[in-house]
């Protein structure tokens, strides 16, 4: 018996210490000590063993399986620091290799233009107001002097969610609400998103940028009005800018007026971005209309007043001589990182 207990320990030895990983450390371990394992077997048959040897077998039989034990946590020790090891040799990082480039964004060109033109007119005094983008009925047209049955009510140009709100079609619906809880004298320019039933193509979007302009107080003429935007035009796109004024209606104006540049890429003498024609056109602009002031409870008789509106990505396009509107949403960073 104690040849067998000997041949056991030496055998289990040899497996332990051959064992190259997790799952061979624990065969040998089962094979050994587990329920039915060869050194459980003798300890369950010690019933069989004369009376006197039993004390003998018994200590022989403890002192291998404690051995064995300690050996095979020995074993399991080494087995895991040896994969650690390996893992750490074969996911180790080159600290040395060059690493990935990493893209930096910039501000997107609209933006830029907001905050650009945001600056110059709060030089001059103006403040920023915002406001909603769904819009109350009223507040798009009733107040601006676009009553019911106005082709720019039209369901075909204009996104309603219901009759009477819709998403708004212009920020000139920030001047109403101003001039309403507002005593003059105003001076704001609001921007924003705004919202038309366009078809996408090089010039037109249905979700686009406005900024507009209002200025309320007594005794303001349309000389005002030119010489305001006679110092935006040329801080923004160059001392030596021309402007010219051409004849227009819009309903919430009167008289009412579009604003022309001198191309600042040709200096008026043509070229593609100006269409050889010398003038770039950006603004609408004119003086509001006595309904208008008259809705917003401010008295037309003592007061009176200028606005002036644009489009955001017009300025973006015309500055940066860009030909098609849909570059400036499609997020190709080979394009924006132009700007």
């Amino acid at each position: 018996m104690k040849e067998e207990i000997a041949n056991i320990e030496k055998n289990a030895l040899e497996e332990i210490k051959n064992a190259k990983d997790a799952n061979s450390l624990n065969e040998a371990r089962v094979k050994y000590l587990g329920k039915k394992g060869e050194l459980t077997t003798i300890l369950r048959g010690m019933g069989t063993i004369a009376q006197e040897e039993r004390p003998k077998i018994g200590e022989m039989v403890n002192r291998v399986r404690d051995n064995l034990e300690e050996k095979i946590v020995e074993a399991e020790k080494n087995i895991k620091n040896k994969e650690l090891l390996e893992k750490l040799t074969k996911e180790k990082i080159d600290v040395t290799m060059p690493s990935k480039k990493q893209e930096l964004g910039s501000i997107h060109p609209i933006t830029k233009v907001i905050d650009e033109v945001k600056e110059i007119f709060i030089g001059l005094g103006y403040k920023i107001a915002e406001g909603p983008e769904i819009e109350f009925a009223e507040y798009n047209f009733d107040k601006l002097n676009t009553p019911a049955g106005h082709p720019a009510r039209d369901i075909q140009d204009t996104m309603y969610i219901t009759d009477d709100i819709l998403l708004r079609s212009q920020t000139s619906t920030m001047q109403a609400r101003v001039m309403e809880n507002t005593k003059p004298p105003i001076k704001i320019i609001c921007p924003g998103t705004v919202y038309r039933s366009d078809s996408v193509d090089a010039t037109h979007s249905p979700v686009f940028h406005q900024i507009e302009g209002l200025v309320v107080d007594r005794h303001i003429t349309m000389s005002d009005l030119k010489g305001t935007l006679k110092v935006f035009a040329q801080t923004y796109l160059g001392e030596d800018t021309k402007i010219r004024f051409r004849p227009h209606h819009f309903p919430f104006t009167e008289p009412s007026a579009e604003m022309d540049v001198s191309c600042f890429v040709c200096k008026g003498k043509g070229c593609n971005v100006c269409k050889g024609e010398g003038w770039i056109e950006i603004l609408g602009c004119g003086m509001v209309h006595p309904n208008v002031l008259e809705n917003c409870n401010i008295n037309s008789k003592e007061y009176t007043g200028f606005a002036f509106g644009f489009g955001v990505e017009r300025i973006a396009m015309a500055k940066h001589g860009i030909d098609d509107m849909r570059l400036l949403f499609e997020n190709d960073v080979r394009f924006l990182k132009q700007f």
